[in-house]
C-alpha cells in the first residue's frame, strides 16, 4: 500500500509517502541525505517516508494526493537505496473505490446496529467489512473504499476493527463519496448495475442525483 501527498504551499518541496496506518504506533525517525524514514519503533517496520527536493525530478505539479507511476516509484527507490535504507516501495495503481457485492451478512455479536459482511470486491476471496448502515442487505451492489483510499474529506482508509471485529475497508454512502446532491437520509449507496471489483466511476456518479 502506498499513499503519496504533495503540498508545496504548506510544506515546501516535500513528498510525503505513507505505507501503513500510524495510529497508536510509537514512531521513530531516521534522516539520511534528503530522505526521512519514519518507522515503528518496536518493529522497525517502515510506515512512511518524506522526500525533500524531488519535485522537479519526479515531475510533480499537482497538489494534494499524488498517484505515482512506476518510473516515479523507481526513482524514489533509488533515493532510498542511496541514503542507505533497505526498504523498497512498490507501485500501487489498483483502484481504491470499487464496486462490491455483499455475499453474506450477519449481525455483530457486540452491537445492536452493526453488521458483519463478506463482500466480493474482485479479489481472490471476499473481504470482511463491518457496516452500520440501516439499509444494508445481502445481495446488494455497493461502493467500497478499500484500504489505501482517501475520502473526499481527506480521511484515509486502513484495515481496522469495529467492536473487536476486523474490517477491511468501508461500504460508503453517496454523501461520504462526495456525490453532488447526495440524499441526506442515512444509508449506503446501493447500485443498480456493475461488477465486483470494477472501479467506481466518480464522473458518471456526478449525474446520479440530478
Amino acid at each position: 500500500m502506498l499513499l503519496s501527498f504533495y503540498n508545496p504551499d504548506v510544506l515546501g518541496d516535500v513528498l510525503i509517502v505513507e505505507l501503513a496506518d500510524d495510529a497508536g504506533v510509537t514512531q521513530a525517525v531516521d534522516k539520511k541525505d534528503s530522505v526521512v524514514r519514519i518507522y515503528n519503533d518496536e518493529t522497525n517496520e517502515a510506515i512512511g517516508f518524506n522526500f525533500f527536493g524531488l519535485a522537479k525530478e519526479l515531475g510533480l505539479d499537482a497538489k494534494g494526493q499524488v498517484f505515482l507511476n512506476a518510473d516515479q516509484v523507481s526513482l524514489l527507490n533509488q533515493k532510498i537505496s542511496a541514503a542507505g535504507f533497505s526498504d523498497t516501495l512498490e507501485v500501487d495503481d489498483k483502484p481504491k473505490f470499487v464496486i462490491g457485492h455483499v455475499d453474506e451478512m450477519t449481525e455483530h455479536p457486540d452491537s445492536d446496529h452493526l453488521h458483519i459482511t463478506q463482500t466480493d470486491v474482485g479479489l481472490d476471496k471476499p473481504v470482511q467489512i463491518v457496516c452500520g448502515a440501516p439499509n444494508i442487505e445481502q445481495g446488494q451492489l455497493v461502493v467500497v473504499a478499500l484500504p489505501g483510499a482517501v475520502m473526499p474529506t481527506g480521511s484515509e482508509i486502513w484495515p481496522g476493527e469495529l467492536r473487536g471485529v476486523d474490517s477491511y475497508g468501508m461500504i460508503c454512502s453517496a454523501k461520504e463519496l462526495g456525490i453532488p446532491n447526495a440524499p441526506k437520509k442515512r444509508g449506503i449507496l446501493v447500485l443498480d448495475e456493475g461488477a465486483a471489483g470494477q472501479a467506481f466511476d466518480f464522473e458518471k456518479a456526478e449525474k446520479m442525483f440530478n
